[in-house]
């Protein structure tokens, strides 16, 4: 499963906004301006920004993109996707795996040190392995690695890994973030400094952190690929799109996510198509409304079926997308091999709506413009994130929408950190507004399977369904893609039936590079794949630190 690290995917992960993530992606993505080539130099600092504060520094406490976009250049997984989305070594140089798909054998690098100096071995994997299945340690990610049946080091640089049934995600699951042993063994790991002090292995070092303004990395002058061209990159706390551009046009940023009004309409002066390269292409990631099915009121599935049908779906693509996306039906975006296109749609169809509401008991008998069942009102709230333009545009879309078919929607935007803390998590809402990023595994168990509706869980909307745990847990076991096809197929229909979440759209990802870097080969990986080879002229750089 899938978190997006410059485009090395491995959990799934909670999107904080459209195109801040600009990652994994199956077709190329085309820029709009494009420069000659240029000597590679060293030196500059890259600034760009996020609505929120990254939740936690170690990868294992972590499941937020602001999170895993700065772990992702502080630390290294065994493997990673590469450019057309092919798994390749990254602190693994090489492997292999048994004939019964049953073993496999790493070979690490020689010579990696982590960012204190400290050499790197295959005692970190055991330890990083030993610390996912902890109990003790609240992880969203453990179940990848409960699979295992045997971790075993028989020297510094060899990691044998055995599993008791075939596991067809184990290969990618080792591209989770590898953490020090020597600064958390036998530590309680919810309180390491590392949380906020993070030392990893990647091509970049951490500076500083000056909450609520700024984080700050370094080259890592010692990386096992070759130091960055780049010498600085500064993430920038900044909670709103707007003033993000705002930023971006003065100068004040280098890189961020557009939104489609600003790709649209903003952006096509010839004072900006000569400072920046635009980037367009299908996100691997999906907008959502979820509900919490653990509310008595949204445990109708005519209810959920009845909001679907009363939302126009295309509308929110064309008025709030601009075009640049597409409706979603399921988890899986419509260029994928997995996808389904057969389950059942949910057109727009108010009339259809209604009827459901009625079959579910919900009338309007007062004619004050929201239906009742008995005492109780049809009325609840919409939460989604601040710094998130286009799902506060769209929850109001969907208000308007639901209250022409007799349901009262309140809108409740929280900032990001809080909204996590105090609502995701610990299940204090009635419906939100979220995203999911993903990549090109299928595997959804952590976010639908029964199992994971613990704290810091996935499935934080409850959602319960024996057949659908049976088929993720199948869908995992078999290699035959065929097989892995006819399983997923189904699991989507179950989710087109039940409606635990309306699917809304799958999105364009819109990043904006300021033209001075260079380096930049689109790719099926989206474009920072390759973010340690981009690199600004010589007589081109802004910053001397």
């Amino acid at each position: 499963m899938i978190i997006i690290r410059f485009s090395r995917t491995l959990f799934p992960v909670l999107l904080l906004a459209l195109g801040l993530l600009a990652g994994c992606d199956r077709s190329s993505p085309s820029p709009e301006i494009t420069h000659g080539a240029t000597v590679p130099a060293f030196g500059d600092t890259f600034i760009e920004a996020s609505i929120g504060e990254p939740s936690n520094l170690l990868p294992v406490l972590s499941s937020d993109s602001a999170s895993s976009e700065i772990n992702g250049l502080v630390y290294n997984g065994l493997v990673r996707y590469d450019r057309n989305l092919r798994l390749e070594g990254e602190l693994a140089e090489s492997w292999e795996v048994s004939n019964d798909g049953l073993t496999i054998t790493f070979h690490l690098r020689h010579g990696v040190v982590w960012h204190d100096g400290a050499p790197f071995t295959s005692a970190d994997v055991l330890f990083t392995y030993q610390m996912y299945i902890d109990p003790k340690v609240p992880t969203s990610y453990a179940e990848d690695f409960k699979q295992v049946a045997d971790l075993q080091t028989p020297d510094p640089w060899t990691v044998r890994v055995v599993y008791p049934q075939p596991y067809a995600p184990a290969l990618e699951s080792w591209g989770t973030s590898i953490h020090p042993r020597h600064l958390l063994e036998g530590q309680d790991v919810t309180k390491s400094p590392l949380s906020r002090m993070p030392i990893g292995t990647g091509p970049y070092r951490f500076v500083e952190w000056q909450s609520g303004e700024k984080l700050v990395l370094e080259a890592n002058a010692d990386y096992f690929e070759g130091a960055p061209y780049i010498r600085r990159v500064v993430y920038r706390v900044i909670p709103d799109s707007t003033t993000q551009f705002l930023e971006l046009l003065s100068g004040g940023l280098d890189f961020m996510g557009l939104t489609p009004l600003q790709y649209r309409k903003r952006t096509d002066t010839p004072a900006f198509q000569n400072s920046f390269n635009k980037y367009r292409y299908l996100s691997f990631s999906y907008s959502y409304l979820g509900y919490n099915l653990r509310k008595p009121l949204f445990q109708d599935q005519r209810l959920r079926q009845a909001i679907t049908c009363a939302i126009d779906k295309q509308e929110i693509v064309d008025g709030v997308l601009l075009g640049m996306g597409q409706v979603a039906t399921g988890p899986y975006k419509p260029d994928t091999w997995v996808y389904n296109p057969k389950i059942r749609h949910y057109p727009y169809d108010p009339k259809r709506a209604r009827e459901l509401l009625e079959e579910a008991g919900w009338f309007d008998k007062d004619n004050d413009g929201v239906r009742e069942r008995g005492a109780e009102k049809l009325s609840f709230t919409i939460v989604t994130n601040q710094g998130n333009d286009l799902r506060v545009r769209t929850a109001e879309i969907l208000q308007r929408r639901l209250k022409e078919v007799g349901i009262e929607v309140q809108i409740r935007v929280v900032e990001w950190a809080t909204f996590l803390k105090e609502f995701i998590f610990p299940g204090n809402f009635d419906a939100t507004i979220l995203g999911w990023s993903g990549g090109p595994e299928p595997d959804q168990y952590n976010i639908w399977h029964s199992s994971k509706t613990g704290p810091r869980d996935l499935n934080f909307i409850h959602y319960k369904n024996a057949e659908v745990d049976s088929l993720l847990e199948r869908g995992r076991r078999t290699f035959d893609q065929a097989e892995r096809k006819r399983i997923y197929d189904r699991f989507q229909e179950i989710l087109a039936e039940e409606q635990p979440y309306t699917f809304l759209y799958v999105g364009e990802a819109l990043p904006v590079v300021s033209a001075r870097f260079r380096g930049i080969e689109p790719a099926p990986a989206g474009i920072r794949y390759n973010f340690i080879r981009w690199y600004v002229a010589a007589d081109e750089q802004k910053y001397a630190r």
